[in-house]
């Protein structure tokens, strides 16, 4: 079992931005009242990028004596990564049951692997049993994961399900800006079409450039200019 205690990146475990009040949508006012509601269980869907784990990470870090890794044991929340306990979910699901709010991210890599599910379909039992909160999040809707188990669809069909969109354009610049300035950045309006202009759509690619500006800022001691911008990203 010791090989599943994977802890989460420092990077991502430490990350202050990844709150409710930092994500840009209604979501995480629908999620964060929700869960101090009486909805027990919820499914966040969407395409890779749209804030997925964002959300997951804001709920779990909000939660009392929250711990944040990919399989560890005490405390009020849990984070859990499934893909990295694919194909042996049944040995680390033990540890998680009495978590007051367990958030499962990347829930299409155990659907089709019939122990997998049934693990999951255990864990959820005794999740909700035990009176706690179970979040998942999955790219695919409900509808579009073939399962291998009739219950556990049966089951998650049962939570509240939350579609995340593709940010528009203004909700990118809008979260380009936010991100910008809690790193301590200025962005000002070229420099943010640029980025705009080059930048992927996924939330998770917009702020891997800008941890990588952050670093060349600090170390260059420049601010973000659209020649700047150029020389650290190309284009």
């Amino acid at each position: 079992m010791s090989r599943h205690r994977i802890q989460l990146p420092l990077a991502l475990a430490t990350r202050a931005d990844l709150r409710f009040d930092t994500f840009v949508g209604a979501a995480a006012r629908v999620l964060a009242d929700g869960i101090g509601g009486g909805h027990r269980a919820w499914l966040l869907s969407g395409p890779a990028g749209v804030g997925k784990t964002h959300l997951l990470l804001a709920a779990h870090a909000a939660s009392k004596g929250a711990i944040a890794a990919y399989a560890a044991s005490g405390g009020e929340s849990a984070y859990l990564a499934l893909p990295q306990v694919a194909g042996s979910l049944a040995d680390v699901a033990p540890m998680f049951e009495r978590h007051r709010l367990l958030a499962l991210d990347g829930l299409e890599a155990v659907i089709g692997n019939r122990d997998d599910e049934v693990a999951l379909f255990d864990l959820h039992n005794r999740v909700l049993d035990g009176g706690g909160r179970l979040l998942y999040a999955a790219r695919s809707p409900l509808e579009q994961l073939e399962f291998a188990l009739p219950d556990l669809r049966s089951r998650l069909a049962q939570a509240t399900r939350l579609p995340l969109p593709v940010l528009d354009e203004t909700q990118r610049l809008e979260l380009l800006r936010a991100r910008a300035a809690q790193r301590g950045l200025t962005l000002d309006d070229a420099s943010a079409e640029w980025l705009m202009r080059r930048c992927d759509r996924d939330l998770g690619s917009l702020m891997d450039v800008l941890d990588r500006l952050d670093r060349a800022s600090l170390a260059a001691q420049r601010r973000l200019t659209v020649p700047f911008l150029r020389e650290v990203l190309g284009g």
